[in-house]
């Protein structure tokens, strides 16, 4: 495939591909992973919005999101890919490929790097992992720490670059610095996927994610941090689907400049 096929929903249009050929495929560009408090937090930040438009691919990472696409009266998405579940897929895929795939790890609670790290290269029996850093509170706004993670990615060898500080700032960490990392091929927005990796916090049953309710499970661990988040910021966003289907939802912000769906189209080519 050339390129892939979008299937447009609220402001975000996602790319449509399974889990296996986009796993198969991926060679290069910036990947993010929307779920749904992403398209809530796109209809009030426009910046986090203009940021979306540009990344190479928008996969859907969220199981509501799915579901409530087979809904609209347009194509629906095939599959979840729950960058949770594709980051650690694509170093176990890339197990024998380190001379070309090395990944370092950016973010994450404190000491989970260096788990996270260790147990992706144990369950690869590789060394994929080749570094990770656990940046302090605020590291945004400090010229000095952005020098010293560039060039801790930098001497890591790195060729992939999996970055786990919540959403809007990974996301926003990685297009304002993705251009003084010209030896990173791919960039991943993984949010929690550290902490997990870690054993730093627990993952819902299959069942539970199948059925949507993997939100529930998070809830639970967190319920002072997440009930915010989960119960009133993120309900409108069925409303606002609803508002899709029948043809009244309005985009809040100018529709961006018509781009090509993915600048690295060529690594997605039919093999």
């Amino acid at each position: 495939m050339d390129t892939l096929p979008v299937v447009p929903l609220l402001n975000l249009p996602l790319h449509n591909v399974s889990f296996d050929d986009f796993l198969h495929q991926l060679e290069e560009g910036v990947v993010f992973t929307p779920n749904v408090d992403h398209f809530m937090k796109v209809q009030k930040d426009e910046a986090f919005y203009r940021l979306y438009q540009q990344a190479d691919y928008r996969v859907c990472d969220s199981r509501i999101v799915q579901l409530v696409s087979r809904w609209l009266d347009q194509p629906s998405i095939v599959e979840q890919i729950a960058g949770s579940d594709f980051f650690p897929a694509y170093c176990f895929f890339h197990r024998h490929h380190t001379d070309r795939v090395r990944v370092f790890l950016l973010g994450g609670r404190e000491g989970a790097g260096r788990m996270a790290m260790e147990n992706l290269n144990r369950k690869t029996q590789s060394q994929i992992i080749v570094g990770y850093d656990t940046p302090p509170m605020g590291f945004e706004q400090d010229p000095a720490q952005r020098d010293r993670i560039i060039a801790k990615i930098k001497a890591s060898g790195a060729t992939v670059l999996a970055v786990g500080l919540g959403a809007p700032k990974q996301e926003k960490w990685i297009m304002a610095h993705k251009h003084l990392l010209p030896e990173i091929k791919i960039f991943f927005a993984i949010g929690a996927t550290i902490d997990f990796q870690a054993g730093a916090r627990k993952r819902a049953p299959k069942w539970l994610t199948k059925m949507g309710l993997e939100w529930a499970h998070r809830l639970a661990q967190e319920p002072f941090r997440l009930f915010r988040r989960y119960l009133l910021e993120d309900l409108p966003f069925f409303w606002l689907i609803a508002r899709q289907k029948w043809g009244m939802y309005q985009n809040p912000w100018p529709a961006p400049q018509t781009k090509p769906m993915s600048p690295a189209s060529n690594s997605l080519s039919d093999r």
